[in-house]
């Protein structure tokens, strides 16, 4: 399925502020500076659909984004930045379960990881949440072109034994630089989205 149209739709922070299309959406989440917004950018072929940041923590909304006219991609905050008040961190902790405990429209949660790193305690809870909601998982390990195809054999490993996968779960490895996986990964999201 190739993306042909993407555009903004609207930012969130409560349920009554979510739009309102019964379209299907799938949500993206990880860590800040994951590259979140950057892999969204490379899935829908727009260099500025999402405001890429140097500084993480920097999406503090629900992003709303219309995707063929019948999906949403929806950008959800990034967790774990320990620049953040622990308010604040709160907040966006209520908004990210808020939406996904509520949200029917919601099919698939696409969970981003960065390849260098050992899944942090964050990342584990994601992913043992998601799993405990019953949605679909689509996990994803990016910044692929800062290791070698050895390092990025043990860093699956460690990210399997992390999050203790099942043999039958993938991961996609994914460079927004090098525009790898995109193919992959835009073939788990749509695959039975209808």
């Amino acid at each position: 399925m190739m993306i042909k149209q993407a555009e903004f739709l609207i930012s969130a922070v409560k349920p009554s502020q979510y739009p309102d299309l019964g379209f299907n959406e799938v949500a993206f989440v990880g860590r800040s500076n994951v590259g979140k917004s950057s892999l969204i950018n490379t899935l829908t072929n727009r260099r500025k659909l999402v405001k890429v940041s140097g500084t993480p923590g920097k999406t503090r909304l629900i992003n709303f984004f219309l995707i063929n006219g019948k999906y949403c991609f929806v950008d959800l905050p990034g967790y774990g930045y320990a620049k953040v008040s622990k308010v604040e961190k709160q907040k966006w902790g209520k908004m990210i379960e808020d939406y996904l405990i509520k949200r029917d429209n919601l099919k698939k949660v696409v969970l981003l990881l960065d390849i260098r790193h050992k899944p942090t305690q964050d990342d584990i809870q994601m992913y043992e949440w998601i799993k405990y909601y019953g949605y679909e998982i689509i996990i994803v390990a990016t910044k692929k072109d800062k290791l070698s195809n050895n390092q990025i054999a043990k860093s699956d490993k460690v990210i399997r034994q992390t999050l203790k996968l099942d043999k039958d779960e993938k991961i996609i490895h994914f460079s927004s630089l090098k525009k790898q996986g995109k193919e992959e990964l835009l073939e788990a999201i749509f695959k039975n989205l209808d």
